[in-house]
C-alpha cells in the first residue's frame, strides 16, 4: 500500500492513493497509521479516491481523524490533496477541485520553478454562523462564552486574553463533548492582537490539540468579525504556522502552505497487524 506524508503548517496527514476506489479505511488502519512511535503518526488519514456520482471535481478526499472517526473535510488536508494532485501532474493546471462531504472546495495553487506547489489558497465557503457569544456553564470554568458556527465542519470559538495560558487540553474536551454539540465540536481559542492579527490553538474533535486547522483558521477569522473584533481579512498565528483568511463576497479563503514530507510503501507484515493489507 503506498502513502505520502504531507502538512499544512504542521497538521499533519497521511495521504493514500486509491485511484480505483477499491480501499476500505477501518477505524483500526487508520489509528494505527496515525499513533506516533509504532505508525506514521499523523491528525488524520486522507484517501485520494475519485470523485463522487454527480461531483464537478478532480478528486474525493475521504477524510478521517485519528481516531478512525469520520470527518466532514479538513482545509488544511485539501491543500495537501491539491499538491498531491498537480505535484504528480495528475490535473491540468494549478487549479483543483477537491470533493469532500461538506461539498466540492476549490483550490488555487502557487508553484516553484520546479512545478512543485509550494502554497495553496482554498475557498471554505461562506461560514454558518450558529450563536454569537453564547453563554455556557462549564463544569469547573464557570460561565464560557463561546461563538459557534459551521464551516462545512462545526466549530466552537473562545476568545482569551492569552492563548498561551488557555485551557485548550482541559477545556477544550469538555467544550467538544457538551451537551450543546451533540455530534462535538472542534474547538478554537483565540487571542486578539489587533483587527487584523489573531494568535490561535484548536483542539480539534478526534484528534486533541493540533498546530494548524485551515476550517479552524476560518471559523477563528469569523468568529472574532462577527464579535466586532477583526477586520474580514486577517493573519492567523498558530503553533504550526501562519495562515492567511480572506472573507470575500464568495466566502472566506485560506492561504498557507502544503508540504511533502514522504513517500513510500507500507510494510505488508504491519498492515496484518491491523488487520489490513
Amino acid at each position: 500500500m503506498r502513502f505520502t506524508k504531507a502538512h499544512g503548517a504542521g497538521n499533519d496527514f497521511v495521504l493514500l492513493p486509491d485511484p480505483q476506489n477499491t480501499l476500505e479505511l477501518t477505524p483500526a488502519l487508520v489509528r494505527g497509521l496515525c499513533r506516533a512511535h509504532v505508525g506514521l503518526g499523523a491528525d488524520g488519514v486522507i484517501r485520494v479516491a475519485p470523485p463522487r456520482a454527480g461531483a464537478d471535481a478532480d478528486a474525493f478526499m475521504d477524510y478521517r481523524n485519528a481516531d478512525g472517526s469520520l470527518a466532514e473535510m479538513c482545509g488544511n488536508g485539501v491543500r495537501c490533496v491539491a499538491k498531491y494532485l498537480v505535484d504528480r501532474r495528475l490535473v491540468p493546471g494549478t487549479g483543483v477541485r477537491v470533493d469532500t462531504r461538506s461539498g466540492v472546495r476549490l483550490v488555487q495553487c502557487d508553484i516553484d520553478e520546479a512545478g512543485r506547489v509550494v502554497q495553496a489558497r482554498i475557498n471554505m465557503g461562506e461560514p454558518v454562523p450558529l450563536k454569537v457569544d453564547l453563554a455556557l456553564e462549564v463544569t469547573g470554568f464557570g460561565t464560557v462564552h463561546v461563538t459557534t458556527l459551521s464551516m462545512g465542519n462545526p466549530h466552537a470559538v473562545v476568545i482569551v486574553e492569552d492563548v498561551a495560558r488557555a485551557a485548550v487540553n482541559t477545556l477544550g474536551p469538555l467544550l467538544q463533548r457538551g451537551e450543546e454539540f451533540p455530534e462535538g465540536t472542534n474547538v478554537e481559542f483565540i487571542q486578539v492582537k489587533d483587527r487584523t492579527h489573531l494568535l490561535g490553538r484548536i483542539w480539534e474533535r478526534g484528534v486533541g490539540e493540533t498546530l494548524a486547522s485551515g476550517s479552524g483558521a476560518g471559523a477563528m477569522a469569523a468568529a472574532a468579525h462577527l464579535c466586532g473584533l477583526a477586520d474580514r481579512r486577517i493573519t492567523v498565528s498558530l503553533a504550526g504556522g501562519v495562515l492567511e483568511a480572506d472573507w470575500g463576497d464568495d466566502g472566506i479563503a485560506i492561504t498557507g502552505p502544503a508540504v511533502e514530507v514522504a513517500s513510500g510503501d507500507l510494510d505488508p507484515a504491519w498492515l496484518e497487524t491491523l488487520g489490513a493489507s
